[in-house]
């Protein structure tokens, strides 16, 4: 069966992350092709069989404004081009199902691509193909209008979609936490567990290293924790013995990135490195972790089982790390220090009492690649011949 997977990360590199390992997933029951809506990293591992189509590179500024990521392309003429490339993978697909990450729980300045899209699937009459919404665990929960944009985006899912998968594992995240609105959602929502890049805990790249990992996603939003990080390289090592590596990213702005190099050429306790291909195998040759909370670092946190002290990212109306931290803390799984907390004493103090403690094994489901599949497969098979939309089998854990 053919797929087509709409991802649009705007900041960092989670979205984009988390959809290309569901798409190692994914691959075993299904033709991939991944239409990519943000800057592609060099080096970037794409599995093997899944076709990457990276449309124009768009993203959000410090104001949530759509920006262009090719200087010699306009946000309209961008716009223009995206829409047409992706109605046209479409017809060259001819997909039996229709992936599209997050929307329309999120990505509302991507609708001028995404309901062409939809409306084309739906005009393919009744064997078109499935519709299929992916959902991280935590929803961003602090807009001005809330209430407005659950009510919109529960309208469209039931009119567009057939199914929303919640990567998540429903005893830590359900999707009624964090998306309250007034028309209920008719379409089937079910529970993967969460996606993680690999299964099961993670070799270690080489032997055990007395360091603390530094690492913030993408890095685009990293340069205040990597900063204060590099800042107290001395001071980590003389409270814990422990030398400093920062993986900046690809993504981090080229002046903090400067900085760090500089810094680590004068500090011999700090070294900088731009990108590994393994974080997870990274932090679990480590003593100790610090990291935001994204998802994808959130599952490197749980496979690696090291200490780990994170800063949630928490700018503008960001919530969905604040949340998710919280939760991690209540299991035992991190120590949680708020951004506005983060010094250079605050954070090697912290450091130190991490070095000797082993968080507990976490209970929680991870298998959300293969479940994910698994779920479309079904849906596939459970509509196929029939004339009407949202037809997906019955829910497990409706919102």
């Amino acid at each position: 069966m053919r797929l087509l997977f709409h991802c649009q990360h705007a900041l960092g590199l989670g979205h984009l992350a988390r959809s290309l390992a569901l798409a190692d997933g994914l691959r075993e029951r299904f033709e991939v092709t991944l239409l990519n809506g943000g800057r592609f990293p060099a080096g970037t591992a794409v599995p093997d069989g899944v076709r990457v189509v990276n449309l124009d590179p768009l993203g959000h500024d410090a104001d949530y404004q759509l920006v262009s990521h090719d200087p010699g392309v306009t946000v309209d003429e961008a716009m223009a081009r995206r829409r047409a490339a992706v109605l046209a993978e479409l017809d060259r697909v001819d997909p039996h199902v229709v992936v599209v990450e997050l929307f329309p729980f999120g990505r509302k300045k991507f609708r001028f691509e995404l309901e062409p899209l939809l409306e084309a699937v739906h005009a393919a009459g009744p064997g078109r193909p499935r519709v299929v919404c992916s959902l991280r665990d935590i929803l961003v929960n602090q807009r001005r209008d809330q209430a407005g944009h659950d009510e919109r985006a529960a309208r469209h899912a039931n009119r567009w979609f057939d199914l929303v998968l919640v990567h998540a594992d429903p005893g830590f995240a359900t999707l009624d936490e964090s998306f309250r609105p007034a028309t209920p959602l008719e379409v089937p929502v079910r529970y993967t567990g969460f996606v993680s890049a690999q299964d099961g805990p993670p070799a270690p790249a080489g032997p055990p290293l007395e360091r603390l990992l530094v690492s913030a996603g993408g890095g685009m939003a990293g340069g205040p924790l990597v900063s204060v990080a590099a800042e107290a390289a001395a001071t980590v090592r003389r409270v814990s013995g422990l030398t400093t590596t920062i993986v900046a990213g690809p993504f981090l702005p080229d002046g903090d990135r400067a900085r760090l190099h500089a810094m680590a050429a004068d500090e011999p306790a700090l070294t900088v490195v731009d990108r590994v291909s393994d974080l997870a195998a990274e932090i679990a040759r480590s003593a100790v972790s610090l990291s935001q909370c994204g998802y994808n670092t959130t599952m490197d946190l749980l496979r690696a089982r090291r200490p780990a002290l994170v800063v949630p990212y928490a700018e503008g109306r960001e919530d969905e790390q604040e949340r998710r931290a919280e939760r991690l803390a209540r299991l035992g799984a991190v120590r949680v220090v708020p951004q506005h907390d983060l010094t250079v004493q605050r954070l090697a103090a912290e450091v130190a009492d991490l070095a000797d403690a082993a968080p507990p094994p976490i209970p929680l489901d991870l298998d959300g690649r293969r479940t994910s599949a698994r779920l479309m497969a079904e849906l596939c098979a459970a509509t196929a011949g029939t004339t009407t939309s949202n037809t997906a089998p019955a829910p497990t854990g409706a919102a």
